[in-house]
């Protein structure tokens, strides 16, 4: 059961098909990391929408939980309202699936998982409780798969969007190469 916009709603990654999917899975709520990730992503939600990207936050806790937390004034630890849906798995099924599940704590690590439009995982990145994550990065991620998928080339590192390519093979790269290391 999900939370979305103080409405309660069984959902499905099935439901998103189609569609390029971020699900975030997260600690616990009301704690100190997590509020700043759930934050994070509430701003640039517009900016995933605009690559066809969905956001699911994932944690054990329940969805009542989840309500209460969006409830709560940021400047108290809350979230505020939130625009994508908070996922409950409170029988922890789904951080084992993903295996980011903490058997002796009962809390799922920082997963962060990109599933693309075809229904085909393409980042599995996992953090460990400390440390939150860039959700600039996130972005930056499904920005360069979809440009890998819409132009046919690979994205080098620290791509961002609008950056060059390069052609896949031993002769086409070289077009990028002799333009970055001059």
């Amino acid at each position: 059961m999900a939370c979305i916009e103080d409405k309660f709603k069984k959902i499905k990654l099935s439901d998103y098909a189609g569609k390029y999917v971020l699900l975030m899975f997260y600690p616990l709520d009301f704690t100190f990391v997590c509020p700043t990730e759930l934050i994070a992503l509430e701003q640039m939600y517009d900016e995933f929408h605009k690559l066809d990207c969905e956001v699911i936050a994932i944690s054990v806790d329940s969805h009542y939980t989840h309500l209460a937390w969006q409830n709560t004034p940021r400047d108290q630890g809350g979230l505020g309202k939130l625009r994508y849906p908070m996922l409950s798995d409170i029988n922890k099924k789904i951080a084992k699936d993903y295996d980011v599940l903490l058997e002796d704590e009962g809390v799922a690590l920082r997963g962060m998982f990109i599933i693309d439009a075809h229904g085909v995982l393409r980042v599995k990145q996992i953090n460990d409780l400390q440390v939150g994550r860039s959700t600039d990065e996130a972005l930056r991620l499904v920005g360069a798969i979809k440009a890998v998928e819409e132009f046919g080339e690979v994205c080098p590192a620290n791509w961002k969007t609008g950056g060059k390519t390069i052609k896949p093979d031993p002769v086409g790269s070289k077009e990028y190469f002799t333009t970055v290391h001059k």
